[in-house]
């Protein structure tokens, strides 16, 4: 990439860590390159993100602070969807929407070159367009999913012309339907898009889903442009000990890590059927549970009678939180049960692992059926009502982990692995060159130099 002048732009994502993550390793990759960030968002979101940044990029990535109104139901430590009760995440929203002034009084003293920005947040775009500033959107969700909705949007009742998201299976019906409902969400998505310079940026690379890529550029009418995985590097220190001495006394690729996303809390009855699933799969497991804050949980209340006690040393149960890209790249992992977050797939491409796939919500049914289009995972399918069954979840994670019928699966991620390691920062330089442009382009149209 040839040297440019330098540049800042202004970060906004959503205020959940699957948004702020990759915004984060976008801002990494960007100053590597002659940026400057400002990564904003609120004090509770950001409380997770300053141990991330490191001192590699402390000078060159700089957190700015936005300030939500303080509502009867929402005080200041829920302004993120980290642990927040599912009942308020319309607060919260309104909440967000409520800070815009103060967003447009942040671009008005930083004063940035280019602002990218999330999905959810319309008044973004329409804040730096009035400064003559360039905003960019940049979506952290797959390019399936998100031309999925779309074309639900653009063109309904009109079948989605691709294979891998047009069967509809039982627990998705209520997502789908919510796809033609248009509501407040579906109308600030579109309005997202549509105010976007140019471009969109997608954290997606084209061997997966060049196709859903080139879809949506069709529907928005917009230079759709991958920026690859953007997988955080594992972090390497003296915490977290416990975990990783117990993975280092398992066998090559013997153990499987079980997470469900830092935001999604599993139902007493999906509970249950997973702790049994695993009790019956005859492989090692890390399993991360999670509760909403404010709630004191024992974890032995709320499993199978006698579970712990009966797995011995098979198995390990984490209560909040585990350093997952530093387990997924242990070399006795060797499969990954997942709720097919957009985050967590690219992780398990990163490191190689079959995914065995337990969707629950949001983009997560779409995101499973791309992984069993492409041969990288198995999805574990619920019945009629929606409920699990433990046998078909041990069947599926020895089938992938240990038997030889799962070698295709396997062999594909590996495939996946070296592609993602072969190409770096392809797909970074692309995006540089076009972020380069709308920036000397504005500074053109304002006289400066």
């Amino acid at each position: 990439m040839e040297n440019h002048a330098t540049f800042s732009i202004l970060m906004l994502p959503w205020l959940a860590h699957g948004h702020v993550s990759p915004y984060l390793e976008l801002a990494k990759k960007l100053t590597t390159r002659n940026f400057n960030i400002y990564l904003c968002s609120t004090p509770a979101t950001l409380s997770s993100v300053r141990s991330k940044i490191g001192e590699k990029f402390s000078q060159s990535i700089q957190l700015v602070e936005i300030h939500l109104p303080t509502l009867p139901t929402l005080p200041p430590h829920y302004h993120t969807t980290n642990g927040l009760p599912s009942h308020l995440m319309g607060t919260l929203k309104d909440a967000f929407d409520m800070a815009s002034p103060n967003f447009r009084n942040i671009l008005n003293s930083l004063k940035p070159d280019l602002v990218i920005y999330d999905l959810l947040q319309p008044w973004a775009p329409e804040a730096a367009s009035a400064l003559n500033i360039p905003a960019v959107l940049f979506i952290s969700s797959s390019a399936t999913m998100t031309s999925y909705a779309q074309h639900f949007f653009k063109t309904p009742g009109i079948k989605f012309p691709y294979s891998s998201t047009i069967y509809f299976r039982n627990y998705e019906s209520v997502f789908v339907k919510s796809l033609y409902k248009r509501d407040q969400d579906t109308f600030r998505v579109v309005n997202c898009m549509e105010r976007s310079s140019k471009i969109i940026l997608i954290k997606s690379f084209k061997e997966i889903e060049g196709k859903y890529s080139d879809y949506l550029s069709c529907l928005t009418g917009k230079n759709v442009v991958p920026v690859g995985p953007l997988v955080q590097d594992p972090i390497f220190d003296n915490q977290d000990s416990k975990i990783m001495d117990w993975l280092d006394k398992k066998d090559k690729c013997s153990t499987i890590f079980v997470s469900f996303g830092s935001e999604y809390f599993l139902s007493k009855e999906d509970m249950e059927e997973i702790a049994y699933g695993l009790e019956l799969c005859n492989v090692n497991f890390i399993w991360v549970v999670r509760f909403p804050k404010g709630e004191n949980v024992i974890l032995e209340e709320v499993l199978p009678k006698g579970f712990l006690e009966r797995l011995g040393n098979r198995g390990m149960v984490v209560n909040g939180w585990a350093p997952q890209a530093k387990i997924l790249n242990h070399s006795s992992v060797g499969g990954f049960v997942s709720h097919c977050g957009w985050n967590s797939v690219l992780e398990g491409l990163k490191f190689g692992l079959p995914i065995i796939a337990m969707p629950m919500h949001l983009d997560q049914p779409v995101n499973a059926r791309l992984l069993e289009e492409v041969g990288a995972g198995v999805e574990v399918l619920r019945d009629s009502n929606g409920k699990l069954h433990r046998e078909k979840m041990a069947e599926i994670i020895n089938m992938l982990v240990k038997d030889a019928s799962g070698e295709c699966v396997r062999k594909r991620v590996r495939e996946f692995q070296e592609k993602i390691e072969s190409k770096g920062d392809e797909e970074i330089d692309e995006v540089v060159h076009d972020l380069v442009h709308l920036c000397e382009m504005k500074n053109k149209i304002n006289g400066l130099h």
